[in-house]
């Protein structure tokens, strides 16, 4: 998309969404409220246009969105909180299992171990 073909009505119309992150909606994650997800999807393209640089500021409204993504200040409407709460998810570390995630190998430790075992000669004699 080009900049002249981005506004802040046209976004402001656009609804977002992620599908990576949360493929079946805002609403249905578990993360939000109904509330917050309705502020992501209505406004999340046009804070992420902002933060992204792909369309300028243009009133107060759009500065407190870039100041609030970029931790100047603090959160205080829905959806400044909502974008806060989402970058914090999906910029999360990802947590490991305890189990790890490669398959057991029981069976072929075992196996090696023996065919080593075999291969050793030993002589007592000596």
């Amino acid at each position: 998309m080009s900049n002249q073909s981005l506004s802040k009505s046209s976004l402001l119309q656009k609804v977002f969404s992620d599908s990576k992150n949360y493929p079946y909606g805002f609403s249905r994650s578990g993360d939000f409220s109904i509330s917050e997800s309705r502020a992501l999807s209505d406004y999340g393209c046009l804070i992420a246009a902002l933060v992204d640089g792909h369309i300028s500021p243009s009133d107060d409204e759009d500065f407190a969105y870039l100041n609030v993504a970029h931790g100047r200040i603090e959160p205080e409407n829905t959806a400044q909180r909502a974008w806060i709460k989402y970058q914090k998810r999906i910029n999360r570390p990802k947590t490991g299992s305890i189990y790890g995630t490669k398959k057991t190998q029981s069976n072929n430790v075992d196996d090696e171990l023996v065919s080593d075992i075999d291969d050793i000669d030993i002589n007592l004699d000596d």
